[in-house]
């Protein structure tokens, strides 16, 4: 089964935008808090940029910047590359990998309406491959599993 970004990743997320003006502390405390490890950039409701785990070890810790004093702005990732709703999980996660991100905004008419992580690519593609491979199992053995 080809699993997809929405629904089967993305459902009603509680996602929370900062604003290009925000410090660097603000939302690394957000990102903390909610044990996530990246956050949305956003004006004006239009999604402007990602800042992640490591932009903040190579942008700021790294660079000896002020968390207090640096805006997102200045350490974002500007311009994300961004999934759509149809898109199709195994062929995110191939994305991600190939090109070395571990997070990617899912947008919808030019909408933010979530985020989505290498870890939950993974567990979504895991999971659809052990439920194909049980159906297979059951058919060659003929178990009843799926039957009706």
């Amino acid at each position: 089964m080809k699993r997809k970004i929405v629904p089967d990743l993305v459902r009603d997320q509680d996602l929370v935008l900062f604003a290009p003006e925000d410090t660097v502390r603000e939302a690394a405390v957000g990102m903390a808090e909610r044990h996530i490890g990246a956050v949305l950039v956003a004006q004006d409701g239009n999604l402007v940029g990602i800042f992640t785990e490591r932009d903040l070890l190579t942008r700021v810790v790294a660079a000896k910047l002020d968390p207090d004093k640096v805006s997102l702005k200045e350490v974002m990732t500007p311009d994300p590359d961004t999934l759509q709703p149809d898109d199709i999980a195994v062929d995110a996660l191939h994305r991600l990998a190939k090109a070395g991100y571990r997070h990617l905004p899912v947008q919808d008419q030019g909408k933010v309406i979530g985020i989505v992580s290498l870890r939950d690519l993974y567990a979504c593609v895991k999971d659809s491959l052990e439920s194909d491979l049980k159906q297979r199992e059951a058919f060659i053995f003929d178990t009843g599993y799926g039957a009706s």
